[in-house]
Order: structure tokens, then sequence, then C-alpha cells
């Protein structure tokens, strides 16, 4: 285990085991270093990582916090990475929405309404009544995005979120087949509004796992990755 490692390692216990609770300030470097057995140099760079993932806050001239450790910002800081995931780590995310996009679909529609349901029949107004990807991009997120709200998990809202944020840069280039994509897209999204409308978690699961695998089709067949 490299000097970097024993320094995260040991963070990490003193968190979990919860000899280090939210909002708590992190000893002093010495302190530290010499509990954990690293360098000064070392342990910067595990502050730095944690940092990164937001389990710790770092205020300059303050020192270094154990942050709140909600898990819907744990998760989101997933996608400083997710981001750079290749055409087969896209496919993969796609699967695990397949999982994920229906159960909240079907908490949502024990939770929602009507306000909402009026909320969203609107925006799938404009999403029909456009052939920009880009606003199209942006206002299916806000649809999806906004059935995991009311799902009512916060956790779940933000691994969803995470997991689209690779697939919305995804452009189909070929018209025709973009076209196409946007025709069955569209009936999938009113497919999905019809049973949260119908408060039906059952339709509504089943209309937002149809329209995944849709999506996963299309990755596959221009990914070069179909079976």
């Amino acid at each position: 285990m490299s000097a970097l490692d024993t320094a995260l390692h040991g963070l990490r216990a003193l968190i979990a085991d919860g000899a280090l609770r939210p909002g708590d300030r992190l000893p002093s470097e010495g302190e530290l270093c010499e509990r954990l057995g690293v360098s000064r140099g070392s342990l910067r760079e595990a502050i730095r990582m944690l940092a990164a993932l937001g389990v710790l806050d770092t205020r300059h001239g303050s020192g270094s916090y154990v942050s709140e450790l909600r898990a819907a910002d744990l998760i989101g800081s997933l996608s400083l990475t997710v981001g750079l995931l290749p055409m087969a780590g896209v496919l993969e995310l796609t699967e695990l929405r397949r999982v994920l996009e229906p159960h909240a679909a079907a908490l949502a529609a024990a939770r929602i309404d009507d306000e909402t349901v009026e909320s969203l029949d609107r925006v799938l107004d404009e999403i029909e009544a456009t052939t920009d990807f880009e606003v199209q991009s942006r206002l299916d997120h806000e649809f999806h995005m906004a059935i995991s709200g009311v799902a009512g998990n916060e956790a779940l809202t933000s691994l969803i979120d995470v997991l689209r944020s690779r697939s919305r840069a995804y452009r189909i280039s070929d018209p025709e087949d973009a076209a196409e994509l946007k025709i069955h897209s569209d009936a999938g999204h009113r497919a999905i509004l019809r049973g949260l409308a119908a408060a039906d978690p059952v339709a509504a699961s089943a209309a937002a796992s149809a329209h995944v695998a849709y999506t996963e089709y299309w990755v596959r067949r221009y990914s070069g990755l179909e079976d």
C-alpha cells in the first residue's frame, strides 16, 4: 500500500468509525501524520482527493472539515469522472438506468399531484414542438429529473442525474435516425406521463423501462456493440 493509500485509508477510517463526524474540523497536520504514519505531502494529497469527492470541506485560513456526508452530494461527485466514459461505458450506464428510472417513475406515480402532471405536460409540448437538439436535451433532462424529484429520494435523484449526464451529450448523426428516435422518444414520454397522471405505478414503471430500453438500442447500434 502506497503512502497516499495509507493516508486515504486512515482518513476514511476515522470518518467511518465516527472519530470524525460531519462538521468536525480535522486535527492538525502534525497530529494526523503521526497518527496515520504518513508524510505531510501524502496527507495533503489525500485531503485534496477527499475534498474533490465532497467528503471534506477545505476552508482557506480555517482548515479542513468533514462535510455533511449527504448521500446525494457524494453520489453527485461521480459526475467528475462519468463524463470521461467511452461509448461502452455509456451503454453500461444506460443499463443501470433501466433499473433506476422505472423505480423512480413507480414512486412518482404514487406521489405526484395534478399541478406537477400539468407542468410535465407543458414540458412535453415544448419537446414535441422543437427540432433543436440542445433544447430537446435540456427539456428531456428537465422532464426526467422532475419525475425523480417527485419520487422523493435525493440519493436516487442524484444517481439518475449522474447516469444521465454522459448520455445527454450523445448525439445521433444521421438525420433520419435522429428523427425516428425523436418520434419514439416523444411517444415514450407521453406513455410515462399517462402512467403518472393515472397514479399507476406499474404503468409508469413499464413505460419508463421501455423508454430507456429504446435509448439503449440506439446506443448499441451506434457504438457497434449490438449483440
